[in-house]
């Protein structure tokens, strides 16, 4: 008979986001992995399988949380310009050193690893649509120009969304991120 588990896999699985958004997939060893988790080598492999099934799960949290806290963001009550800036105002406010897990995935793994290209390309599809639901919206309340079509603006707010975030690893500065953003919103008169 097996032993019941002795550790909570959702908090497992929530401190090896940690590590993996930090490090990314490649430099995140076993070691740092159990350290975060507090697991045994045993327990890690025998939750989670092998240290990818334990990233696509940590992944899966990252972008459930994301797209709550997006949601959050773009359905605020707010006039949707209003809505979008403060999206992308809070997402540069956290944890910018480390840029967005999606993103770091995009460049760290995608170029060869077809599965994870899948993964980046959906994950990238519903924040477009996000994006182009909010814009319509905006357009609809006059807080957005409408001499864009939505679904262009969607796509280049995507593409922004995603340069800003590997910006933010690369490169610290707070002030670079911050007239990024003020133009971008600006973009949208």
């Amino acid at each position: 008979m097996a032993r019941p588990r002795e550790f909570d896999e959702a908090e497992a699985t929530r401190r090896a986001v940690e590590v993996f958004w930090s490090k990314g997939y490649e430099a995140a060893s076993l070691s740092d992995l159990m350290a975060a988790t507090g697991l045994s080598k045993s327990s890690l492999y025998q939750a989670f399988g092998d240290k990818r099934q334990l990233f696509l799960a940590a992944f899966g949290s990252y972008r459930d949380e994301r797209f709550r806290q997006m949601n959050e963001h773009l359905n605020d009550g707010q006039p949707a310009r209003r809505s979008l800036e403060g999206f992308f105002r809070a997402v540069m406010a956290e944890r910018p050193s480390w840029g967005c897990m999606t993103c770091n995935i995009g460049v760290e793994l995608a170029p060869h690893d077809a599965e994870i290209r899948r993964l980046f390309e959906r994950e990238t599809a519903v924040v477009e649509q996000a994006f182009l639901g909010t814009i319509k919206r905006g357009q609809a309340d006059g807080s957005i120009s409408k001499r864009h079509d939505p679904l262009r603006l969607a796509r280049f707010l995507v593409v922004c969304l995603q340069g800003l975030q590997v910006t933010a690893r690369a490169v610290a500065g707070r002030a670079r991120l911050d007239d990024a953003v003020a133009t971008l919103m600006a973009l949208l008169d």
